[in-house]
């Protein structure tokens, strides 16, 4: 019955009604920005592409690498942040902020002192005016020290560790692809800490509803990418150190806008050294270090597996994983707005919106996937050629076609059900449940990756998407954990 529940009124999952404008408020600009990124990332490689496949498989490598790295720092403190931040916002709008009825009482005295201040649309400016001095959040502050910390240990790390990494990978010293790889990914290692930092701003962003600004510091350093990428790899004849020099400098200029724009909003200088939440963040970000590292796991292995059966299938691999990842992380603008939501309702034990939120999501969710699987296998057989020119490598990519299209529903339902049960603060199931799934997975990508080569991988990945989609459904489906008001109280479920 719970199962059902969640797909009831599916012919009105795309309503403009008010539940709908306020998915789309934060939904929108958040998908926007992750977009935009593996966009940028996209048009990196199909520059890359252009040096030669060698190049293209290298950077492919290091990207993996880095992207493993960094996900073991970043998704647990955004998704920590998120919710944290979303909670105190919450808890702070209903003890401290002034309510709207003092609001009008403040602006009704001051009209008395000044009579020329009357008009209608002046009253509703002052009076909000009243409501948006800084906010006083202390894991927003945390998060910002912490992303700091993290992003230098990450930096040192790949610098001294490069090497031994990618000869783990299958790039050993007779490799052509192991010194433009230790190039790129020692260079690039020097914008971790941006990188960290600007996800951390971006949680903060997202506890607190504002989704705009994330989206158009992302577009400026993004375009800052794209147009340094061909200055320094073909102008400046940089090669792939062009590449990773570009990227490092859209990071910084990201981080530089959000943190401009954050301390107009919020107080991130807190009075002692107690106001920072850290042992909130540590704690639960630990048990998500647990599932972001099985989960990486999974895709960092499976790009081993390729660069260990060449060049060939490396780079093809690469231009593959690219656009899996690019459009299915469309859907995480979705989970990004049902975890601010339900970290908000779960806060108030709303679950009567918990549950039509829930629902709406995991609706709009499935249509995104269908919509998106439609336009992969429609136009993925022709734009494939952008990236590279290689007959070899060509002929890989249009297998691997089928299996990017047709996983997006399961995609977009997997990351749905991430934000969902990051709202709920359901952090230990989501730990627990990702590394059963990843030992599963593990098992499948050396057995079919074996036999069936680079298909194999391709039905692999397949299977490790459907387990995580199948994990979220359980939760909800069974009413365990935060989800235990399923059975409690009946009346959400009508």
């Amino acid at each position: 019955m719970r199962f059902f529940m969640l797909f009831s009124g599916i012919r009105n999952a795309l309503a403009r009604d008010e539940l709908g404008k306020e998915i789309l408020q934060i939904a929108l600009p958040t998908t926007l920005a992750l977009a935009a990124d593996p966009i940028a990332s996209l048009i990196d490689t199909a520059f890359i592409g252009q040096i030669g496949p060698v190049e293209l498989a290298a950077v492919g490598v290091s990207i993996a690498i880095f992207n493993q790295v960094s996900k073991l720092a970043i998704i647990p403190l955004v998704s920590v942040t998120t919710s944290l931040v979303a909670e105190e916002d919450a808890a702070e709008n209903l003890q401290t902020r002034p309510s709207e009825k003092e609001m009008l009482i403040k602006v009704s005295s001051d009209e008395q002192a000044d009579p020329e201040c009357s008009s209608s649309s002046t009253n509703i400016d002052r009076a909000a005016k009243l409501g948006h001095d800084k906010s006083h959040i202390p894991s927003a502050s945390a998060a910002i020290v912490i992303g700091g910390m993290l992003g230098v240990l990450q930096t040192l790390f790949l610098i001294f560790t490069a090497k031994p990494i990618l000869n783990y990978m299958g790039l050993d010293s007779n490799s052509p692809m192991l010194k433009p790889a230790q190039r790129y990914l020692t260079l690039r290692s020097f914008g971790a800490p941006a990188v960290i930092i600007s996800m951390a701003m971006q949680g903060i962003f997202r506890g607190i509803k504002d989704t705009r600004t994330p989206l158009y510091a992302t577009i400026i350093g993004d375009v800052t990418n794209i147009i340094l990428d061909p200055l320094l790899i073909f102008v400046l004849r940089l090669g792939v150190s062009g590449a990773a020099i570009a990227h490092i400098i859209s990071q910084y200029l990201i981080s530089l806008i959000l943190l401009w724009s954050l301390m107009k909003q919020v107080d991130l200088l807190p009075s002692s050294i107690r106001d920072f939440h850290f042992r909130k963040i540590l704690k639960n970000g630990c048990l998500l270090l647990v599932k972001v590292a099985a989960a990486t796991s999974c895709v960092t292995l499976s790009a081993s597996i390729a660069a260990r059966q060449g060049p060939t299938t490396m780079a093809a691999f690469q231009i593959c994983l690219q656009i899996w990842m690019a459009t299915s992380l469309l859907a995480d603008g979705l989970a990004v707005a049902g975890q601010a939501i339900l970290a908000s309702a779960f806060a108030r034990r709303d679950y009567s919106k918990v549950m039509t939120y829930a629902s709406r999501l995991l609706q709009i969710g499935l249509i995104l996937g269908l919509v998106l699987s439609f336009f992969l296998f429609s136009l993925l057989p022709f734009a494939s050629r952008l990236f590279t020119n290689d007959i070899d490598v060509l002929r890989l990519i249009s297998v691997g076609i089928p299996y990017v299209a047709a996983t997006q529903p399961i995609n977009a339902l997997a990351f749905v059900f991430d934000g969902i049960n990051y709202g709920a603060s359901d952090f230990t199931y989501s730990s627990y449940s990702m590394i059963m799934v990843a030992l599963v997975s593990i098992f499948n990508l050396y057995m079919l990756s074996s036999s069936h080569g680079f298909t194999g991988i391709w039905v692999a990945l397949s299977i490790y998407m459907s387990l995580r989609t199948f994990a979220g459904f359980w939760r909800i489906g069974t009413g365990t954990g935060p989800w235990s008001f399923l059975k409690e109280n009946s009346a959400v479920l009508k």
